[in-house]
């Protein structure tokens, strides 16, 4: 019987000193590196994002033109004259003038800020409110949680569109941006709630929570301090697609009458003074609409692009 430690001819084997290889140099970790969180590294895939850079650059002129709109125009939008009714671009007034005579250059550019208000203020109430609700729904449980989802699941039932046309009907004589607003938002918290909630769930029962309880922290201050922190990153996705979605409701309800009041310019308010002259004139609809359909592009894009970056499983090949 040959013996196991006995080395035949031709199994000769060499292993060469530690301090001969490079194992060492591959196993050590550069602890002067910073940390890399999912914020940072969520940064570094949007700015290697053709989507995100182009959306940004859309996003970031279309504020600018909401804030300054003077930089763009020096007629006033709400100057008009019969004189001047449906006349062709000419110098100073490069798309026209509308039906009423009115500039729709100046229209369209002053209508951004009205369009893009409604917008940013519906999402930021909606985002406090969705949050809040779902956070304590998904964090508390038990009774609250049935309660709070039972009211969540009537309001999915009731179409945003449809209530807010209801509601609106009910306060015509109430002329306020802020009534758009409000009404937009107490029918679309719903789906942020049920996003908050699950990504609460998901992170209440992680090893940093209990590590926090163990160390003598409140519920509340878990809730606020570390689960909430640590699940905005679907909350943020769904604020970024959602508004554009914000801003072609309220473009909906101006067209069709019981949004914003007749006096305030907006995009939709001049799409549905345009419908009428859409066969023999329909450049005075097509700027407006146009200058819709970008921004809601833009905010769209911007969505998709903070999805990949904040979710690697929906990264697109």
């Amino acid at each position: 019987m040959t013996d196991i430690n006995t080395t035949l001819p031709g199994q000769e084997r060499y292993v060469a000193p530690l301090e001969e290889t490079p194992l060492q140099t591959v196993d050590t970790v550069d602890e002067s590196a910073p940390a890399a969180s999912m914020w940072s590294d969520a940064w570094r895939t949007l700015r290697r994002n053709p989507l995100f850079i182009i959306s940004a650059i859309l996003i970031v002129f279309i504020i600018f033109v909401a804030l300054f709109p003077g930089v763009f125009t020096k007629t006033d939008p709400n100057y008009c004259t019969l004189d001047d009714s449906l006349e062709p671009a000419r110098p100073g007034h490069p798309f026209g003038f509308d039906m009423q005579g009115c500039d729709v250059y100046a229209r369209v550019v002053y209508g951004t800020r009205t369009s893009l208000s409604v917008g940013i203020l519906s999402t930021l109430i909606v985002v406090a409110v969705g949050t809040l609700i779902g956070a304590i729904a998904g964090f508390c449980g038990g009774w609250i949680d049935a309660v709070l989802s039972r009211i969540v699941d009537i309001f999915m039932a009731i179409p945003m569109l449809l209530g807010a046309i209801v509601v609106l009907q009910m306060f015509r004589t109430v002329t306020s941006i802020w009534k758009v607003v409000l009404v937009l938002a107490l029918f679309g918290w719903v789906s942020t709630a049920r996003i908050a909630r699950g990504a609460v769930l998901s992170s209440k029962n992680l090893e940093f929570n209990t590590a926090s309880t163990a160390l003598g922290s409140t519920p509340m201050r878990n809730l606020f301090r570390h689960i909430l922190p640590n699940s905005l990153a679907p909350i943020i996705v769904i604020a970024t697609t959602s508004l554009g979605s914000y801003i072609v409701s309220e473009a909906t309800l101006s067209f069709l009458g019981i949004g914003l009041p007749s006096t305030t310019v907006s995009w939709g308010g001049d799409i549905s003074n345009a419908q009428s002259i859409l066969r023999t004139d329909p450049m005075v609809l097509f700027y407006p609409s146009v200058a819709l359909a970008v921004t809601v592009l833009a905010f769209i894009m911007m969505g998709d692009a903070v999805k990949d970056a904040l979710d690697p499983k929906s990264r697109t090949a």
